[in-house]
């Protein structure tokens, strides 16, 4: 099956076709078109035109073609989660929960296209601001050039499509080369949803030449990128005067307090915050400071909850967690826990592979900061377990970052909760909960190597939307 790249609401064949294979059974998926210079620039093009269209769109309008593109996808549902288990390699039900988030995330998106607004300022509140009326409205910015990971490919896509649509904006899209199948299906979803010829382009292709050309051609306004700290700290050294919104990399990190009952159900969270998806989750649960007086009973609970786990086909009802994305990240999984064992760390369970194809669960203790498993993001199935004494102790471990997307904290203490909510340097503090937390509609993003700006439809709608200021001299 060859799938071709989709430009200006139709589909075009490329010059050159990629093999995608499955990371589970290696088996042959389908070719993928991969883009060129020449696709990427009449992509843009087709874009820059659309925008016209859309900047015109009344919010109604552009709130109805998200409405019916939730519609759709609300029926083809089972389809679009076999998808995505077959090339990401997800677990199907984890699946089915990412498509009824994407679903959720388009929703919201129409909501807020019906309410973008500006506000009225007080001119007068400065002297020679007399007689005047003053107020701001939110225009789309143009065209939008979105590049997009693998371990999410419908729902962080719809984190740049939906904001992008309800602002009247315009969208190239660059998925992840893994998962390209689950962007090019929404180009007929949106299409028969009715949104305008060019609105919507997807360019599959390496990104030296689909993300290059995107971070520099001058016609793209706005970037919004969720991948690797490298890429994303490249790419705005190279955007110029564009906006940027990047959501990077992650060590998320939880404390768990000397007065929390170590219950099944901070246990099951712990273990879904840790290897869901493999921990190929941006906030993925990979640190854990437990103080001193919980930490034995924590860990035998949470290895016991974790050895439960089915391993297996994604296309299994029974499978919690399967294959990595790719046999490099299968290696590195390895070669970072050898790493951490030759420096005096302790396997708790797992830590090596169970097949060419799948990883287990990874519980490590005893492992020093400036482990690679420590203070590199692993994105893989491999938590730390680490016991403090004093919680000033854990909020400076979890602080010892590059990183800083999200953290978590168990207290019963509120003071203690508030310390840590002040104290913790991350784009959000989760009380009572894991890092790994997320609804679609929250402000989401980081500080430091995680990177700026926030996603969360209303606050990425802020980001794809220009300011004006109009004055009126009575």
């Amino acid at each position: 099956m060859k799938k071709h790249l989709y430009i200006q609401g139709k589909w075009k064949e490329a010059k050159e076709y990629a093999p995608l294979y499955s990371p589970f059974s290696g088996e042959l998926i389908a070719e993928i078109g991969q883009a060129d210079d020449a696709d990427v620039d009449e992509a843009i093009e087709a874009a820059r035109q659309a925008s016209k269209t859309m900047a015109k769109l009344p919010a109604s309008k552009r709130a109805a073609i998200l409405e019916k593109a939730v519609a759709i996808m609300e029926a083809r549902q089972e389809e679009l989660a076999r998808i995505l288990a077959s090339e990401a390699a997800k677990p199907i039900r984890t699946a089915r929960t990412e498509i009824g988030r994407t679903i959720q995330t388009y929703k919201f998106a129409a909501e807020e296209a019906k309410r973008i607004h500006g506000e009225t300022i007080p001119l007068d509140a400065a002297p020679g601001g007399e007689g005047r009326l003053a107020f701001t409205v939110r225009k789309p910015i143009g065209v939008v050039g979105a590049i997009t990971p693998f371990n999410f490919p419908f729902n962080l896509v719809a984190h740049k499509l939906g904001p992008a649509f309800a602002a009247g904006n315009t969208v190239v899209l660059k998925p992840a080369s893994q998962t390209p199948l689950s962007a090019l299906v929404l180009a007929d979803i949106f299409a028969e949803a009715g949104l305008p010829e060019g609105a919507l382009n997807i360019l599959p292709g390496k990104g030296a030449i689909v993300g290059e050309k995107l971070v520099r051609d001058p016609r793209i306004a706005a970037i919004t990128f969720t991948g690797s700290p490298e890429v994303g700290i490249a790419m705005k050294n190279k955007a110029g005067l564009k906006r940027v919104t990047l959501e990077l990399g992650s060590n998320s990190a939880l404390i768990i307090d000397d007065n929390v009952e170590i219950d099944q159900a901070l246990i099951d969270r712990c273990v879904i915050g840790g290897f869901s998806f493999s921990g190929q989750v941006c906030i993925s649960l990979q640190r854990v400071y437990v103080h001193e007086s919980k930490y034995e009973e924590f860990l035998s609970s949470f290895q016991a909850a974790t050895e439960k786990l089915v391993l297996g086909d994604p296309l299994e009802e029974a499978t919690d967690m399967s294959s990595l994305i790719s046999a490099k990240d299968h290696q590195r999984m390895t070669d970072w826990v050898e790493e951490a064992v030759s420096r005096g760390a302790n396997v708790v369970t797992g830590g090596k592979p169970v097949n060419e194809r799948l990883f287990a669960p990874t519980i490590l203790t005893n492992v020093a900061s400036d482990m690679k498993c420590s203070c590199q993001e692993v994105f893989g199935p491999i938590v730390v377990v680490t016991p403090f004494q004093k919680l000033e102790e854990a909020i400076e471990a979890v602080n010892d970052s590059r990183y800083g997307l999200q953290a978590g904290i168990y207290t019963r203490d509120i003071q203690k909760a508030l310390k840590a909510a002040d104290e913790l340097e991350v784009g959000g503090v989760m009380i009572n909960d894991i890092p790994t937390f997320r609804v679609d509609h929250m402000p989401y993003g980081g500080v430091k190597e995680s990177g700026f700006g926030r996603e969360g439809i209303k606050y990425a709608v802020e980001e794809m939307t220009e300011l004006k200021l109009i004055t009126i001299k009575l």
